[in-house]
């Protein structure tokens, strides 16, 4: 019996498929998404409903802002998480009050899922190019500091987040070094192999998408000192897109901090962001100070 043929580098279709599968590693993984969403709730507690801004006619274009006392503080956007096709806002605030408390404006974007753009990714990075852009022109009218913006994204909202800054901004109207900083957690950053998962059945990654908008691909592009984390305990495809995406930053001369979260999954990293004590929160708020 012939052994399964490779379809990416030394893994097979099964063993692509379970790399991109974050089921198979992260078996609490229903369970760490609930916790998210009840202190996204504790968060609107505490803090108070948030500002609801839109940045586009349609109803997904619309983003949450959890102020911070004073005027023109720093402003970090997050970029959730969801394959590209679920989360939203509002289920996504779980680390505001980490951020409030250190005076710093958090912004949660709502986009549409990738479905409604047939699988086109590109309709997505549209949306939040439109939220960023809506973010520093109004920036004013909420008491943030549109030259203090960092970025932060997690999973596919980590891609979405890498695209974002290897976006040529200024072509948009913005300034080049529009992000100040970047945190990219548990996300991938090539998607070469992730056309040829099973999530092919649900995107549309032809050659010229995978090209545009893989953010490994155009690392020279980035214009602001980058944060790239991940876990122990997610799949090791995960964990190489990580460090390969590290490794073209450097070769690219940028300015590069890799985290290494032992002995946690996927869903469990990005949950230590609602803790201003953990590592990938200190280095977030100190990249930010």
């Amino acid at each position: 019996m012939n052994n399964p043929p490779a379809v990416w580098r030394n893994l097979t279709q099964e063993a692509l498929d379970a790399a991109y599968d974050q089921a198979v590693w992260a078996p609490n993984m229903e369970e760490v998404i609930a916790r998210l969403a009840a202190k996204s709730a504790h968060a609107r507690a505490t803090l108070g409903e948030p500002v609801r801004a839109a940045y586009g006619a349609q109803p997904d274009e619309s983003l949450d802002i959890y102020r911070a006392s004073g005027g023109r503080n720093p402003m970090l956007i997050f970029v959730h998480g969801g394959s590209w096709r679920v989360g939203t806002a509002e289920n996504n605030a779980f680390a505001a009050n980490t951020f409030v408390a250190a005076g710093i404006h958090f912004i949660v974007p709502d986009f549409s899922p990738v479905d409604t753009f047939e699988g086109d990714i590109a309709g997505m990075v549209d949306q939040l190019q439109r939220a960023v852009k809506w973010v520093y022109e109004h920036a004013s009218e909420f008491g943030g500091d549109p030259d203090r913006i960092t970025l932060a994204g997690f999973s596919s909202g980590a891609h979405l987040a890498g695209v974002l800054l290897t976006t040529e901004w200024s072509s948009l109207g913005l300034p080049a070094d529009i992000f100040k900083g970047g945190l990219l957690c548990s996300g991938m950053y090539e998607l070469a192999p992730v056309a040829l998962s099973f999530r092919r059945e649900f995107l549309d990654l032809g050659p010229d998408s995978v090209e545009t908008l893989s953010p490994a691909r155009h690392a020279d592009q980035i214009n602001a000192p980058i944060i790239v984390a991940y876990g122990t305990d997610e799949s090791p495809e995960f964990q190489r897109q990580a460090q390969e995406f590290v490794g073209a930053l450097s070769a690219a001369g940028k300015t590069i901090q890799m985290v290494e979260m032992a002995g946690h999954n996927h869903f469990e990293i990005i949950e230590t962001l609602a803790s201003g004590d953990s590592l990938i929160s200190r280095k977030v708020l100190a990249q930010i100070s």
